[in-house]
């Protein structure tokens, strides 16, 4: 049941989340950039111990394989990705190591993910707020875990990646700071709120990376050749970037119901998209959700319908969502 009060704590107070749904892959060797530079959208290459960036992996059609947060640490290139496409990641990126010096290893068993989020994380955690994706060692209670700036859920939060061995430690030092725990659910709320996609809910292996909006965060347009570049640029600069269908936001009545995944999106007879993800906003009290779609009908304030037999009004909206700055 959603909780009110854990969700003003994961927006203004502390809040920690177990990202047990996500999988980690560790790079090594001294061609590890580089050789991910031929692979990934993004300029992996240019990054610097302690920095990182958002990218996808595709197929040379340009159909996402996964998305993921790709994080040098210095001595490895990390790799935060969905936890159920770590082992075929790992595997496919295997597969293009020839002479490189470089290696991969799925390593999701041997760490844990916790997500720290609210206003009050960074004092909890005793830190400067970090930018996303870049990443430095903190001491949580007795323990050195890395920590991570995120951007996931459109508020202050912190990856931090812990030895499995460790994790009981780490909560209860994380307790004994005032930190509480916080479900699934509050970070799904949170996650639309803030506009985000989430493989294998908004995207999948069906969906360029155009269509999900996630060009600016993922997509490098200077760097050199990559995977399924050649789709993107043919989209990008023949087609002037539009894409068959888009991602979009969309505003349900204040007295509506949550549509579920999958509902329709129609104007008038016709059907123009279906719904990804949907949630109750508690900022922005109403319904909101993401769907996919049909590029013609994709402007803001276009009115649209949810729903078969049982339609509702469903404004197509910006991502991410305007949310009040007081929540």
């Amino acid at each position: 049941m959603f909780s009110p009060e854990r969700y003003t704590a994961a927006v203004d107070g502390a809040a920690v989340l177990d990202r047990r749904t996500r999988g980690l892959i560790r790079l090594t060797g001294r061609d590890r950039l580089s050789y991910l530079q031929g692979l990934l959208t993004n300029d992996v290459a240019s990054l610097t111990a302690g920095t990182g960036c958002y990218a996808a992996l595709l197929t040379p059609q340009g159909r996402m394989i996964s998305d993921m947060k790709v994080l040098e640490r210095g001595d490895a290139v990390w790799l935060d990705v969905p936890g159920d496409l770590a082992a075929r990641v790992a595997s496919h990126l295997s597969d293009f190591i020839f002479s490189e010096d470089a290696a991969v290893e799925d390593v999701s068993a041997e760490a844990v993910h916790l997500t720290v989020l609210g206003a009050r994380s960074p004092g909890a955690l005793d830190i400067d707020p970090l930018e996303p994706f870049a990443t430095r060692p903190i001491r949580v209670g007795d323990v050195e875990v890395v920590a991570a700036g995120n951007d996931d859920y459109g508020v202050t939060a912190t990856d931090l990646f812990v030895a499995s061995t460790q994790k009981e430690t780490v909560m209860a030092a994380l307790a004994s700071a005032g930190v509480t725990p916080v479900d699934e659910d509050i970070a799904e709320v949170l996650r639309i709120e803030a506009g985000r996609p989430r493989f294998g809910v908004d995207m999948d292996q069906d969906t360029i990376p155009l269509e999900a909006g996630i060009e600016d965060r993922a997509i490098s347009l200077t760097k050199g050749c990559y995977v399924g570049q050649e789709v993107i640029i043919r989209v990008l600069h023949r087609g002037h970037g539009r894409v068959a269908r888009r991602l979009s936001g969309l505003l349900l009545p204040a007295d509506g119901r949550v549509p579920a995944r999958g509902e329709p999106l129609h104007a008038g007879s016709r059907h123009v998209g279906a719904v990804t993800s949907a949630a109750w906003s508690p900022a922005l009290a109403r319904p909101i959700a993401l769907g996919y779609v049909h590029r013609d009908f994709t402007a803001p304030d276009t009115a649209l319908e949810a729903g078969d037999a049982a339609r509702q009004p469903a404004i197509v909206t910006p991502l991410p969502f305007t949310v009040p700055a007081a929540r």
